[in-house]
């Protein structure tokens, strides 16, 4: 039976396969129904591609497609294997974890190590989104953690970890971000809670103290001082002790110092920022330490099996004993016999020095920033994707209570950079009802910059809608105040003054929220080559829009200031906010140059050598654009942005006509004049260096193509992100 595939709206999808033994009813064609026969292109698919592979087209990915489903995704098809035992009492009886685990004194400081060094991988597998049961509570002794009571080494571990895990559970929960991995959360039931787990650090700190005076004992002896110390040693290998000795007191202090980490960044008003960077610090050192003993532990691993150094779960390379997924199958759902694939200790090392440095790049926020800084912090501590954790502890900080840094109410913040004091004074602002509007609209924001990159852009484009309805309604107060006022001077009416103050205020952060959401299209790669000349086609109109937005506010402070008669010590505060406002501008204005610069080359490589059109049967460009820009479309930003001006504005684009107006030579100037505003800012400094490689090789690229001339059919121009993640790079290649 022939397949057929019919065009259609990104979002719609049958979802079913069809049965060859039922009879259809036939859709009948419309005129925007193009019909095509598929069948040769699905059969030489089903040829070419393996397991776990999927098709991926120009105009397709699982990011655009919402509907789309990945069969076996390991997160949420994690089963069960087939072997192991049906209850922990069962793997208890058949010595699965045994207490001590060895008889053998040596081997038992060697298997509790690798228990700890599992339980680690387990813990980063379980942050990347598995579930708790089949990562970190597969250890039979968490399961149990009363039967480790008689051995202090692995008992105090045991606590802290349970201690851990739920300090991350209660932070993950209380920012809602939990939602992005519905299964991190989830308890199953689980021993997450016990008597005594608030005095785990008393525990832990009681065996660290015990095992550092035994590797102090071992340092005299090396050195044949007396010790004066009767010490019970760790293991019966005189030579051995001291190399244990340092590779446990690396991996508890590790442990004491990343729990320190987790209760003191949840200290309110971001009173333990400074205290959890310095545990930060003590993590990141003891981790240099841990990775270290790998070759001392490796050696030590007395013939038994060892895993292959880039898939093992410890240092040693030894499986570890104490283990079962299986014990939890009760807990998941019927799924395939497959099991959680832990990550290996390796990449778990890696992984939480990732973590850590997001971790301290949160504690590094200056809780006295305004609201834009903020988000500019955000929009920063974005760029490395920081995973779950990270996000949540940011979201956490930033909104307590309702408060930014649990400090200061949101409406209070807004009327404060409205510029109007003396509403603030009067506390009419709470009165309101656009400006308590505004601040639940802030909060919200604040959340969803804080999710992961790929929910974050689908939520700010529905968010735009709340703005751009809040603006017109903002719009037509204001009209209707300046009717009412019309034998009074607008700026004596303090109702009109506040309108017009929160209608620019609100129109300024609209037009940046529509600017994050299409340079969020880039990250997660949503654009083919053939959208690139719409995509900065838009992206220009709506900077040109946030720029115009910034300058109006810019004034309105200014002339604002002027009538009050500011003191001397305030002129020096609207000097630095009118620099930053300076810069911004030029910064805006830089983007604005390139975005159009890139628009329109791209258009007259379409208009001239007919490069960058999507030849098909499916989805075309007026499709695409809808497809794009839906969202934007919907909310009015910018306003009559179509796809016709958007044909009407590149139709006539040439190269030569690029060349006498280069926007790219003026994005230098503009970068060369802002290098000694962001002279203390190392972060600004790099873009600005990443954006004079974008301008000055599309320049030389521009130049070449006028050479050789577009139409020549040897000449190929491609475009990269090599040096910008937003704007990309003209690279011209002659067969």
């Amino acid at each position: 039976m022939a397949s057929r595939l019919v065009q259609g709206q990104e979002g719609e999808t049958g979802g079913r396969l069809a049965d060859p033994s039922i009879s259809y009813p036939i859709i009948p064609a419309g005129e925007q129904t193009v019909w095509a026969d598929v069948s040769p292109l699905i059969a030489s698919a089903c040829n070419d591609l393996q397991d776990g592979q999927l098709i991926h087209g120009e105009n397709f990915s699982l990011f655009a497609a919402m509907s789309a489903l990945e069969i076996m995704d390991p997160k949420m098809d994690a089963g069960v294997e087939k072997c192991g035992y049906y209850s922990i009492e069962e793997a208890i009886e058949n010595n699965v974890a045994p207490v001590p685990l060895s008889l053998n004194p040596t081997l038992d400081v060697q298997r509790v190590i690798d228990v700890i060094d599992h339980l680690f991988s387990c813990e980063a597998t379980w942050y990347k989104g598995h579930t708790l049961a089949q990562t970190v509570f597969s250890c039979i002794y968490l399961l149990r953690i009363e039967r480790t009571s008689s051995h202090a080494l692995l008992h105090s571990y045991c606590r802290i970890m349970r201690a851990t895990c739920n300090a991350v559970i209660s932070v993950v929960s209380d920012s809602r971000t939990h939602e992005e991995e519905d299964l991190f959360t989830m308890a199953y039931g689980l021993p997450l809670k016990g008597e005594g787990d608030e005095k785990c650090l008393s525990i832990l700190n009681s065996v660290e103290e015990t095992i550092s005076r035994q590797l102090r004992a071992c340092k005299a002896q090396s050195l044949k001082k007396k010790q004066l110390e009767d010490i019970e040693p760790l293991q019966s290998n005189p030579d051995l002790e001291e190399g244990y000795c340092r590779a446990l007191l690396c991996r508890l202090r590790f442990r004491k110092h990343y729990y320190l980490v987790l209760t003191s960044m949840k200290k309110p008003q971001g009173k333990g920022l400074e205290l959890a960077r310095k545990h930060v610090a003590s993590c990141l050192s003891e981790l240099t330490h841990i990775t270290k003993s790998q070759e001392f532990l490796r050696a030590l691993s007395y013939g038994f099996h060892q895993d292959d150094i880039q898939s093992s779960t410890t240092a040693s390379g030894c499986r570890p004993i104490g283990f079962d997924a299986s014990l939890n199958n009760r807990f998941s759902a019927p799924t395939p016999p497959r099991a959680t694939h832990i990550l290996s200790w390796k990449e778990a090392v890696s992984y939480f020095q990732k973590l850590l440095s997001d971790l301290d790049f949160v504690c590094s926020l200056n809780t006295d920033l305004v609201l834009d800084d903020v988000f500019c912090f955000i929009v920063q501590f974005q760029k490395p994707q920081p995973d779950l954790v990270a996000r949540a502890h940011l979201q956490i900080l930033l909104i307590q209570d309702g408060k930014l840094y649990g400090k200061e109410f949101f409406h209070d913040i807004i009327s404060r950079e409205l510029g109007l004091p003396e509403l603030t004074k009067g506390k009419e602002h709470q009165k309101n009802e656009f400006i308590v509007q505004l601040g639940q609209l802030i909060i919200n924001l604040l959340k969803i910059l804080c999710a992961n990159t790929a929910w974050q852009r689908r939520k700010l484009g529905k968010i735009l809608q709340d703005w751009s309805v809040l603006s017109l309604q903002l719009e037509i107060a204001f009209k209707r105040e300046i009717g009412e006022t019309l034998n009074v001077m607008v700026d004596e009416n303090m109702s009109t003054k506040v309108s017009k103050h929160l209608l620019r205020w609100t129109e300024e952060r609209t037009y940046w929220i529509a600017s994050r959401f299409l340079t969020l299209g880039f990250e997660l790669e949503l654009y083919s080559p053939y959208d690139y000349c719409m995509v900065y086609w838009f992206m220009y109109l709506v900077f040109m829009k946030l720029l115009e937005k910034i300058q109006l506010q810019s004034a309105a402070n200014n002339e604002n200031s002027q009538r009050k008669g500011k003191k001397k010590k305030d002129h020096g505060k609207d000097q630095i906010r009118d620099a930053s406002f300076s810069s911004s501008t030029l910064l805006i204005h830089c983007y604005i140059c390139l975005s159009e610069g890139l628009a329109m080359i791209l258009a007259a490589l379409r208009n001239e050598s007919k490069a960058f059109h999507m030849v098909g049967p499916f989805n075309g460009e007026e499709e695409r654009f809808i497809q794009h820009f839906d969202l934007l479309l919907k909310a009015h930003v910018p306003e009559h942005a179509t796809y016709y001006l958007f044909k009407e504005s590149t139709g006539h684009a040439r190269i030569s006509s690029i060349i006498k107006d280069n926007c790219f030579r003026e994005a230098q100037k503009i970068i060369t004049s802002l290098r000694g505003s962001y002279a203390g800012n190392s972060d600004k400094l790099i873009e600005l260096q990443q954006l004079e490689q974008v301008a000055e090789r599309n320049r030389v690229a521009l130049s070449v193509i006028d050479q050789i001339g577009a139409r020549d059919p040897s000449l190929t121009v491609s475009f990269e992100f090599t040096h910008h993640p937003h704007f990309a790079i003209a690279v011209i290649k002659r067969s």
